[in-house]
């Protein structure tokens, strides 16, 4: 039922509430309430979990959920500074601790909030919930000029900004139920409550706090209708949500109804007519099921009290029977048959987490399913599941990552740090990377089948590296020259012209000088042997 006791759209134009329910709320505060209420179903919530976690790796090096990168050449100084400054920022606004919420409630709700204090520069939290509106510059292309948000109540030690709304019945504290407006509760909704007034007048407990003071990291690029807000991740797959509750509704209802067992009486009446039949039926029906116990307050001993007996059903029956073999029985209905049979809401739930692009292997259905695989990325997981979820991660961190990099910006610049802005951005941490198990995998056994191919004479092994091994002109060109540099002291020099003759036993230099060496060699008696030999030979080389 909608507000003001009027049916939603789905229930005017189709004559069905079942549309209704699979839509939801038609309002943006009203949906907050559905996503928490999806938070609490064990598969959503660890959904959520994993695509957080995958999402908000921290790095090794500077202990943070970010990493620079650098798009030209900084030099150690600088890289130093904003390693230091990125540690101090990040400890300053707790997000060691904060950061896993923060990215959570942004694909929870599709937006998070924060008011920005101006003089320590620190985020404190404000519910989604909380902020009513969006005042935008229609002037300047719809810029958001200014935050209206109620409930303000900081409190800076855990860097909240607004109370939290409450939880305790179907609707947030100070708000109505669907049937007296369509604010906060559960069930079929409709039409969205009338606000009085402008869009620049504010309710009670509400305040206005300018754009330039607020960081907002919202899931939305400008394309959709929601702008300035953003989409919750729950959003696609809340009519399956929806589906998969219902049916999970009923298989409860359907167990607890038809699985207990039944007896049936079928009691012998004779030739009675129809009206006392049933009567006979009714009194041995009530002699079954009822205790007779004499009365406290009836004073004689004649006077009897009948009440039901919950344990005659654990007791033995006695019908008369004839000696024809006639006469009243007793048989037992068997319960429900198919108690066990719950693979249509596998189905909804493998649904939900292929909506929410969850791998299988990370999340099994049951305890059962694939109790001896490993998820590790490399053992008994689909590479191409993984490499999708860890490219929809990516997609995730760069949509919100731009708030946290012009941040991080401004604040270096109120901290007196002057370094380019466009020298450097801002990133998250990639995720889990299995794309590296799979490159290890190719090269093991483009390995093996090069150490097959290169023993083949006639193949040439830098043929063999590009088609082979996979490795680019440029590579092979790099391994080259890093292999030079690698081996340069275990090279032999390169010889000249002159040593080439020479080993082939043609000398440039002329036969002197053969001589010469070879007298420098050779034994001294020897060599003066060969003193006479040696000026004929130097009077004669010029002969030649």
């Amino acid at each position: 039922m909608g507000g003001r006791g009027r049916p939603g759209p789905a229930k005017a134009n189709y004559s069905s509430y079942l549309p209704d329910v699979y839509a939801g709320a038609p309002n943006r505060i009203d949906r907050y309430q559905q996503y928490d209420t999806m938070d609490s179903d064990s598969e959503v919530n660890a959904a959520l979990d994993i695509l957080t976690e995958f999402c908000t790796q921290k790095d090794k090096e500077n202990s943070t959920p970010f990493q620079t990168s650098f798009r030209g050449s900084p030099t150690a100084t600088e890289v130093k500074i904003l390693k230091d400054a990125l540690q101090k920022w990040s400890k300053q606004q707790q997000f060691e601790t904060r950061i896993f919420r923060i990215v959570r409630n942004t694909f929870k709700y599709g937006d998070c909030f924060f008011i920005r204090d101006p003089e320590t520069k620190k985020w404190l939290y404000v519910d989604a919930i909380k902020v009513t509106k969006i005042i935008v510059n229609e002037s300047e292309g719809k810029i958001p000029e200014q935050y209206v948000v109620k409930d303000v109540n900081f409190n800076f030690t855990n860097l909240i900004a607004t109370t939290p709304h409450g939880t305790s019945n179907t609707a947030p504290s100070g708000t109505a139920s669907y049937t007296t407006g369509g604010g906060f509760g559960r069930g079929v909704v409709g039409a969205t409550a009338n606000t009085p007034g402008s869009r620049f007048g504010n309710q009670i407990n509400e305040i206005t706090v300018d754009a330039k003071h607020v960081v907002h990291i919202s899931l939305s690029e400008g394309l959709d209708n929601n702008y300035p807000f953003g989409n919750s991740l729950l959003e696609s797959v809340f009519k399956v949500y929806k589906q998969k509750e219902l049916l999970e509704d009923a298989i409860i209802i359907y167990r607890i109804q038809r699985a207990p067992e039944r007896r049936i009486f079928y009691v012998d009446v004779g030739n009675m007519p129809a009206h006392m039949a049933m009567s006979f039926v009714e009194r041995v029906k009530n002699e079954i099921q009822q205790r007779r116990i004499p009365s406290a307050t009836g004073g004689g001993a004649n006077v009897i009290d009948a009440s039901y007996n919950p344990l005659s059903v654990n007791e033995d029956y006695f019908f008369p029977q004839t000696a024809e073999g006639r006469g009243s029985k007793v048989e037992t209905l068997p319960g429900g048959t198919n108690l066990g049979e719950i693979t249509d809401l596998r189905y909804f739930t493998n649904k939900l987490f292929r909506a929410l692009r969850i791998p299988s292997s990370y999340l099994p259905t049951s305890i059962d399913e694939q109790p001896n695989t490993v998820s590790d990325g490399k053992v008994g997981t689909a590479y191409i599941q993984e490499l999708r979820f860890n490219e929809y991660c990516k997609r995730l961190q760069a949509m919100i990552v731009e708030t946290f990099d012009l941040e991080f910006k401004l604040w270096l610049n109120d901290q007196g740090i002057n370094i380019d802005s466009s020298l450097f951005e801002l990133k998250f941490n990639q995720p889990q990377n299995f794309a590296a198990y799979r490159q290890s995998e190719l090269d093991t056994a483009r390995a093996a089948t090069y150490g097959t191919i290169s023993q083949i004479p006639h193949l040439s092994k830098r043929f063999a590296l590009k088609r082979f091994l996979g490795l680019s002109e440029d590579e092979i060109k790099e391994n080259e020259k890093l292999w030079r540099e690698e081996n340069g002291a275990q090279l032999q020099p390169a010889m000249d012209a002159g040593a080439e003759l020479r080993s082939a036993g043609i000398s440039p230099s002329g036969m002197s000088a053969d001589m010469s060496g070879q007298a420098a060699e050779a034994p001294e008696d020897m060599a003066a042997e060969a003193e006479p030999g040696a000026d004929a030979g130097e009077e004669a080389a010029p002969a030649q």
